[in-house]
């Protein structure tokens, strides 16, 4: 479910009164933890944070226009999503969080890939949240990135 929203106030706005102070806070955790060099844009319909051009010219392999995306969060039908690519994109990332996220909240964790799911809105783990932002700076991305997910045929033309 994509926001239509052309700014971020306006995402803002239009959030549901039910998720608009657990967004507010998520939104506020990472504002305050996100590594220095992330810039926060409306990216895929959600909130992004991302690796603008002036810190990575070549941007997004599927989209070399648009700048790498790290992190989004978004008001989905049925629950508020982190989607954090660092987790995706290393295994022991994605251990260190699995193995952290009981100590932090009584729900099971219901994530995919690289998206965590928060269906009940006053038990979002925000300490361990501000805690996986932290893990990852925007070089160990754009590292990891390029290792994992640029394509050869990117690489050639950077």
């Amino acid at each position: 479910m994509q926001s239509s929203a052309k700014t971020i106030e306006e995402y803002l706005t239009s959030l549901p009164e039910e998720r608009k102070i657990p967004f507010l806070k998520l939104r506020e955790t990472l504002l305050n933890t996100i590594p220095k060099g992330l810039t926060e844009e409306l990216s895929y319909g959600m909130l992004g944070y991302l690796v603008p051009h002036s810190v990575y010219p070549a941007g997004y392999h599927c989209n070399p226009k648009l700048p790498l995306p790290f992190i989004n969060i978004a008001s989905q039908k049925n629950f508020i999503a982190l989607y954090h690519m660092g987790i995706y994109a290393k295994p022991e990332l994605l251990e260190w969080f699995v193995a952290e996220y009981p100590k932090y909240s009584k729900q099971k964790l219901d994530m995919g890939k690289s998206c965590i799911r928060f269906k009940k809105m006053d038990d979002i783990p925000f300490d361990l949240i501000a805690l996986l932002v932290q893990k990852m700076s925007v070089t160990d991305w754009i590292n990891c990135y390029e290792t994992k997910f640029k394509h050869s045929k990117s690489l050639q033309t950077t």
